[in-house]
């Protein structure tokens, strides 16, 4: 049975369904509900007269028919999508949608500086923005890239850097330092409450530091782990313990006094924020612009 143009867009359902093996995550990314999903792959299983998914209250797996399907056009509907964006090029007003997932540092310093002035240069690209700082395939998870440190980026994803090395720093409020005492080394740490941070890979961060030739990852003691920038920071206001954090990131409370910096002389330089994606997806025109407009105002520096 030979497809139908009809068949074209409950194609691209299924393939959508089928990389998140999820139909409440592959709407979301469609923009559409998840009942109106299983409606449309149900009708494209009646017209084909095959059933390509076992769907159960808790999961979604392909058939052997949806296996074969889905090998089969993949590429083909990537290679759409592609010449999609190189169209773009020959449009006076580029247009499309960008999925980014990005973590709360990258959303915070990065994004927000640029995306007023990206909007304003170019409105017909719409943007969708996931923050988290949990660690993914952005292909699978139906993302045109991601933005992560250094160093966390996947082997096997392309990556471009969008900032210079971003230092890293200690800080806690003046009650907080009255009551627990300044830390001059960073051993001292082992006598105070820290913020702990938790990874996107479900690691817990061993605070760096550097002087010189010495180098020291340290687990650090703390009740409170957390992978919110923000959270750490109001915390760390209220008293609660040390924070460890981007320096930019702290720059007003340092400048009111009301955050208090340690350990000046151990600088922790940390890894460039990088864009990575797949190397099997050619990387639409919108996201070339949103690279280039963060090359050009750098807000990290580069």
């Amino acid at each position: 049975m030979a497809f139908a143009r009809t068949d074209l867009a409950d194609l691209g359902v299924f393939l959508t369904i089928a990389r998140h093996r999820n139909f409440r995550q592959a709407g979301v990314e469609l923009g559409v509900s998840a009942s109106a999903l299983s409606h449309a792959l149900k009708g494209l299983e009646e017209r084909l007269g095959v059933k390509l998914l076992n769907r159960t209250n808790r999961s979604v797996t392909l058939t052997a028919a949806g296996e074969d399907l889905f090998g089969q056009i993949s590429q083909p509907f990537a290679d759409l999508l592609a010449a999609e964006s190189v169209l773009n090029h020959h449009r006076v007003q580029p247009r499309g949608r960008i999925r980014l997932n990005v973590p709360e540092v990258a959303a915070d310093m990065l994004l927000a500086p640029v995306l007023p002035a990206f909007i304003q240069r170019w409105p017909e690209i719409a943007l969708d923005i996931c923050v988290e700082d949990r660690l993914l395939d952005v292909f699978d998870g139906g993302y045109d890239a991601g933005i992560r440190f250094g160093g966390t980026v996947p082997d096997d994803m392309i990556a471009q850097r969008l900032s210079a090395e971003i230092p890293w720093a200690v800080a806690a409020s003046p009650a907080y330092l009255a009551q627990a005492g300044v830390p001059m080394h960073p051993a001292d740490l082992a006598a105070h409450r820290c913020l702990q941070i938790r990874l996107g890979d479900d690691r817990i961060y061993r605070w760096e530091f550097d002087r010189g030739d010495e180098h020291l990852a340290l687990a650090v003691p703390g009740a409170i782990t957390h992978n919110s920038a923000t959270l750490a920071r109001r915390l760390a206001l209220q008293g609660v313990g040390l924070v460890y954090a981007p320096l930019a990131s702290l720059g007003a409370e340092l400048g009111s006094g009301t955050l208090q910096r340690v350990l000046e002389d151990w600088v922790s330089p940390g890894p460039a924020l990088h864009i990575y994606y797949p190397g099997r997806r050619n990387l639409p025109v919108g996201l070339r612009l949103l690279v280039d407009l963060i090359r050009e105002m750098q807000p990290l520096g580069f």
